[in-house]
């Protein structure tokens, strides 16, 4: 089994509670709006990081960032994109297991048509009256247990 750390949003802010969440986990997915290149380079202190651009990442670094990526761990096929409204595929068809997104800041675990949809949120500034989120997948063989955690403001 293996630990995949999920975060979204940042904006330019990494708390220290995401990073002690996030420490130990295998893998880390970054679904965009990243800020700073200087947030990735800090989560790549804890794990290889797979990180997609978001509609705010314009800065030096962050604006040759792919606007998706599929990432195969182990048996699953993951797809990591920033605004689930612009996926461009299918992914049942495709393969694709797990689809990781951002950009609503809304936390969000669902499972449509043998697909898993997770949004962890955001880890960044706060949004509304919207939660600091981050989360994790587990993933063992085929089984995937996704969890998506609220940080304390």
């Amino acid at each position: 089994m293996f630990r995949v750390g999920l975060i979204s949003d940042t904006h330019g802010l990494l708390r220290p509670a995401a990073m002690d969440f996030l420490r130990g986990c295998a893998r880390i997915v970054h679904a965009g709006d990243i800020g700073s290149m200087a947030i990735l380079e800090a989560l790549a202190t804890l794990a290889p990081v797979t990180a997609v651009r978001g509609n705010n990442d314009q800065g030096p670094g962050l604006g040759d960032l792919p606007e998706a990526v599929r990432l195969p761990l182990g048996e699953m096929q993951l797809y990591v994109l920033h605004n689930r409204r612009e996926l461009a595929i299918d992914p049942r068809t495709a393969g694709v297991h797990v689809v990781v997104s951002g950009h609503s800041h809304k936390p969000l675990v669902e499972r449509r048509e043998d697909v898993l949809y997770v949004n962890p949120g955001s880890a960044g500034r706060r949004r509304f009256k919207l939660p600091i989120c981050v989360g994790e997948l587990l993933i063992d063989g085929r089984e995937v247990m996704p969890r998506v955690v609220e940080l304390d403001g």
